[in-house]
């Protein structure tokens, strides 16, 4: 089964591609503060809703980095319609291969893909490496609301180092020479919205002849299972603003 295809089809309808809110977004980019001059580097930026709207706020230059071309594709149509020409640069990479100089960036943020580099505390460290002195590292994440039974886990092919705990990832960035800024975390109402978009049900319906969809319907069903039967009380999503 195509993931990224498949990937792209289950987000539809999110400007951000984690159970957060605007609401909460926004009050993340109010703490900010950036000036015009102010650059930043957005990894897994999905449609570049992030960046968008830091240019939209502050006047910020910004880059964004993503492995799906779809999404590249509509981030660079958002781009067009909503910010000046030159503001938001986008590249379809994958972030592994990105190189820049350390402290090139006054905010790095990374929503949602720790997976790139390795987990929550590898990321910190990349990040934290771009970021100027005085500059933010801003990252959403999972983390592991109460203890994992081995039953979930296995469901899904996980080991208990994969999150720590809500807790552990902010002292994780004290650990690494950064200061916590703000933290907060997804509630159920965001989770739920997040979890039943009904995006699939909705392809489902418009696509029957897709050859993929017999396998996209499969794990649909296995992974509602999940959530209803342990993801909802178990995993968590956060989101970690440091300064450098």
């Amino acid at each position: 089964m195509n993931q990224l295809k498949y990937g792209t089809i289950s987000h539809q309808g999110l400007p951000y591609n984690n159970p957060f809110s605007v609401e909460k977004i926004e009050a993340v980019i109010d703490l900010l503060g950036l000036t015009d001059q102010a650059v930043v580097l957005d990894i897994g930026t999905g449609r570049a809703e992030l960046p968008i709207r830091l240019v939209e706020r502050y006047q910020v230059k910004a880059l964004g980095l993503e492995l799906n071309s779809s999404y590249v594709q509509e981030a660079l149509e958002q781009t067009a319609r909503r910010i000046p020409l030159g503001r938001l640069e986008l590249r379809a990479c994958d972030a592994q291969t990105f190189e820049s100089e350390p402290d090139s960036f006054d905010l790095v943020s990374c929503l949602g893909a720790c997976h790139v580099y390795g987990g929550f505390r590898p990321t910190l460290e990349r990040l934290a490496h771009y970021v100027r002195p005085g500059g933010y590292v801003l990252v959403g994440d999972g983390y592991w609301k109460q203890e994992p039974s081995l039953e979930y886990l296995a469901a899904l092919e996980t080991t208990r180092a994969e999150l720590q705990t809500h807790a552990e990832n902010v002292t994780t960035g004290v650990s690494l020479g950064l200061m916590p800024m703000y933290a907060c975390v997804c509630n159920e109402d965001e989770w739920d919205r997040f979890e039943w978009l009904r995006m699939y049900e909705r392809f489902a319906y418009r696509k029957p002849d897709d050859p993929g969809l017999p396998d996209l319907i499969a794990q649909l069903h296995s992974w509602r299972d999940i959530y209803l039967r342990w993801g909802r009380d178990t995993l968590g999503f956060g989101l970690y603003l440091f300064q450098k």
